[in-house]
């Protein structure tokens, strides 16, 4: 391996723990911030593609260019149905549900990706989910409109664990450049469609929402999700979606010192949770 899997995959972290710090930093419509999240970190990547990865690009075969499009298909839904949650039930809901990506993976990897699942990442995977749940703890909203927002947030952790899985299986036999070049433009592609179908704005934002797009762009997008995607040809998935619960944590320490928000005990006490379950998916791993 060219690179240390785990250097690559605390970097992954770290950029997809910028994410929310920029959303909220970008005033426009959230299926707009994902569009534009996704849809110029494709415009990057796909000439870098056609010029490194061209050859193999064109040796593609149909079936992996359509688990490709599959894979970003279900990126794009992640992204539409999480974000669309944010606008009906409390964040804490959303981000303890969508959260239960790993247990997602642990039901799917028999089915999609024929993987084993290890009995440490089993333990590891229950961990997590305890502890996303801890740090959502006290702040949940109940009623008709919060269900229909918890509903779209598991869809999303649904959709989450079926693209990372589709990855695992096409990162076994295509590079980084090509794989994230098709999934990142097929999901902008449908993601900016469902923007001119709800006649969304999409000019016309502040250069601090400007700024905010491109930070997702590059840094939570090109730099933290193509950077597990490059670690799922060296990971099982399970491990992968058990250390990206990394992100709340990081994410809650970034709006601590730019926002000033403060730490609760359960935060904290869901952290250590979160941070075991991570330890011990990595001592599962071969």
């Amino acid at each position: 391996m060219p690179l240390n899997p785990y250097l690559v995959l605390s970097i992954g972290i770290f950029g997809v723990s910028t994410g929310a710090i920029f959303a909220r930093m970008a005033d426009a419509p959230a299926l707009v911030t994902a569009a534009y999240r996704v849809g110029l970190a494709a415009a990057v990547i796909i000439p870098l593609a056609g010029w490194k990865a061209r050859d193999e690009l064109r040796r593609l075969s149909m079936h992996d260019l359509m688990l490709a499009a599959l894979s970003g298909l279900f990126l794009a839904l992640h992204f539409a149905s999480w974000i669309s949650s944010l606008d009906y039930t409390a964040i804490a809901n959303s981000v303890v549900l969508v959260n239960t990506i790993p247990l997602w993976v642990g039901l799917l990897t028999p089915v999609i990706a024929k993987d084993r699942i290890q009995k440490l990442t089993v333990i590891s995977i229950a961990l997590s989910v305890i502890g996303g749940a801890i740090i959502g703890f006290g702040d949940f909203a109940i009623g008709p409109t919060a269900l229909w927002g918890d509903f779209l947030a598991v869809i999303g952790a649904m959709c989450a664990a079926i693209y990372l899985l589709l990855g695992r299986n096409l990162r076994r036999k295509l590079s980084l450049l090509s794989y994230v070049a098709l999934c990142y433009g097929s999901a902008a592609i449908i993601l900016w469609l469902v923007v001119l179908s709800l006649n969304l704005p999409m000019v016309g934002y502040s250069t601090q929402t400007v700024a905010a797009f491109w930070a997702m762009a590059l840094i939570s997008q090109i730099l933290g999700h193509s950077s597990y995607n490059w670690a799922l040809k060296w990971f099982s998935t399970g491990f992968i979606a058990v250390a990206l619960l990394g992100e709340p944590i990081g994410s809650t320490i970034l709006a601590y010192i730019i926002f000033d928000e403060g730490l609760s005990g359960l935060k904290a006490v869901g952290g250590v949770f979160i941070l075991a379950a991570i330890y011990l998916a990595a001592r599962g791993e071969k």
